[in-house]
């Protein structure tokens, strides 16, 4: 039987809020404040511990090297690893600021996914994100093909793809703009691909970027062997992007039958029902689509709340769950949404609200921290078993954390070489948790 395994990023020691992604208003409102990269860790932990208290299976991701000193060496700057990082730091603190994001604990923009019901050689294909639309989410791309190639490194179950080239024509967020509809997670589907623009005639209505670009989108899809059965290529909607929706996760989330949406979400979105629709007909499935309309449910409040930011998942026994932040249910229009939706004639009908405010207040909600991966029981027996939850795993990490993390980092700290050694002590001890010896340059170039 196939399921679908959340990965989340575990929040690293350098979590700050530098206010590094142009687009996102929570990042911009919180520029400079004072963060509690502990209370971060701990709140993403306590996520994965409600999935695996719900019954479904759970993962993790670890953090990036951050600061990234040989990032900096390759700028220039020389001496130690300490001297590096201080002399970066006074040059431009934003430049370290850069060097030291935590945003990799997005893991949504971490790759996009096509699990082997929808690929042409039946196996679960991954392509890391190049993320070139942020300098800070770009230098992501070759740790995280590292990780995914040392987590799902059996080639009889996975193809992890190199990310797509560095090229203004293919940038690529990752599964933020990507939607899977089905059947059931184990039986072949409509994959959804979002994009902000076309690069090839870019748009000129958007005062924030369009990160995801079609043509990254359609190379993704030839990579993973998707049949033009399987793919749906659709435009994320100007409006939402200036609002604020710099990623189609913060406007819409799917699960199996069901998508549910704001309605400025797309662009033509009965347009996108019907593609959606058309293509359903061939797997023997019909999509469910709940759409929150603007009169009721003001896009500011969405992006606000991150409504549809939220985890939709399938509870054991077949019922839907809601996995969302506690501003939606501080907010009265997404509240009520939530409540109507409860009650109505769709597969949802659980919503459990959850305290992440460290990662949202940096723009990131429970989608943001997950990525979502599919497998049947053989390939599930091929991930490397050190990133494989459990409470008992959960109880290590959660010691780990409260034994190296602050509970407060400020932009000052970041040029710190003590902060970058309990940075790097606090890495060494998660690889030898986690049982992934050497996956960090600092380590490799120590041996």
């Amino acid at each position: 039987m196939s399921v679908e395994m959340n990965f989340d990023g575990l929040v690293g020691p350098t979590h700050n809020y530098a206010g590094l992604s142009h687009g996102n208003i929570a990042s911009s409102k919180h520029k400079g404040k004072a963060a509690n990269p502990r209370a971060a860790a701990l709140q993403g932990l306590a996520k994965m511990r409600r999935l695996i208290d719900l019954g479904l299976p759970q993962g993790v991701l670890p953090p990036q090297e951050r600061p990234l000193v040989p990032g900096l060496r390759a700028l220039g700057f020389s001496g130690s690893d300490g001297q590096v990082l201080e002399s970066a730091f006074v040059h431009s603190p934003a430049l370290v600021a850069n060097y030291a994001s935590a945003s990799c604990m997005w893991t949504a923009n971490a790759a996009t996914v096509t699990p082997s019901a929808d690929s042409a050689d039946g196996r679960v294909h991954f392509t890391p994100a190049n993320l070139t639309a942020m300098p800070h989410r770009a230098l992501e791309d070759a740790q995280t093909h590292r990780t995914l190639s040392m987590i799902f490194g059996d080639a009889n179950h996975f193809a992890v793809h190199a990310p797509l080239a560095h090229t203004p024509l293919l940038g690529d967020e990752g599964a933020a703009n990507h939607n899977r509809l089905c059947y059931a997670h184990g039986q072949a589907g409509v994959e959804l691909f979002v994009y902000g623009r076309d690069a090839l005639g870019p748009r000129t209505d958007l005062k924030f970027p369009g990160r995801q670009t079609l043509q990254a989108s359609e190379a993704v899809a030839r990579r993973h062997g998707l049949s033009a059965s399987h793919a749906v290529f659709h435009p994320q909607s100007a409006a939402a992007i200036n609002a604020g929706a710099f990623h189609n996760d913060v406007v819409c989330v799917s699960n199996e039958t069901v998508l549910f949406f704001h309605e400025n979400a797309f662009d033509a979105p009965s347009e996108l029902e019907r593609a959606i629709k058309l293509k359903s007909e061939r797997f023997g499935f019909a999509p469910q689509f709940i759409m929150a309309p603007a009169k009721e449910v003001p896009l500011g409040d969405v992006i606000s709340s991150y409504l549809f930011n939220s985890q939709l998942v399938t509870l054991p026994g077949g019922a839907m769950a809601l996995i969302l932040p506690t501003q939606v249910e501080e907010t009265t229009s997404t509240k009520a949404f939530v409540d109507q939706t409860l009650a109505g004639d769709n597969p949802i009908t659980q919503a459990h609200y959850l305290d992440l405010r460290q990662s949202m207040a940096n723009g990131g909600g429970p989608a943001c921290l997950r990525l979502r991966v599919v497998m049947d029981a053989a390939q599930q027996a091929a991930v490397h078993g050190g990133v494989v939850m459990s409470h008992a795993k959960i109880d290590t990490l959660e010691r780990w954390v409260k034994s190296h993390y602050r509970d407060r980092l400020a932009i000052e700290d970041l040029g710190d070489p003590k902060f970058l050694q309990d940075s790097r002590d606090a890495l060494d001890a998660l690889t030898q948790i986690l049982d992934l010896p050497n996956l960090y340059d600092f380590q490799r170039s120590s041996a």
